[in-house]
């Protein structure tokens, strides 16, 4: 079955993120701001679920006003203690949350 290959695929490109040096954590949200799979505890995976869904609707909303051709493909916030990246695809968002000294 073909889903079954994807599913396979997107584990196997998710461990391979989780395992460079400095990740911490990894998120996939669903179209409903839903969790599906994390690697961290469930109220820090929810507070990043709610805060990244909710800014991640703002940038697309402010590429697509800058150019309604337009679209949003990724989003990267680095603070001084840690550096997050989203992915929006497909109604899903990959967040990944590093160390961005490492």
């Amino acid at each position: 079955c073909f889903f079954v290959f994807l599913q396979a695929d997107a584990e196997e490109t998710l461990k391979r993120i989780e395992g460079h040096k400095g990740v911490i954590g990894t998120i996939i949200v669903n179209s409903e701001g839903l969790p599906i799979r994390t690697t961290l505890d469930n109220s820090t995976t929810s507070l990043y679920a709610r805060l990244l869904r909710s800014f991640t609707t703002l940038a697309r909303s402010a590429v697509r006003d800058v150019d309604p051709q337009n679209d949003l493909t990724f989003v990267r916030i680095r603070s001084k203690k840690q550096e997050i990246l989203v992915a929006p695809e497909n109604n899903f968002l990959l967040i990944v949350i590093q160390n961005p000294s490492e």
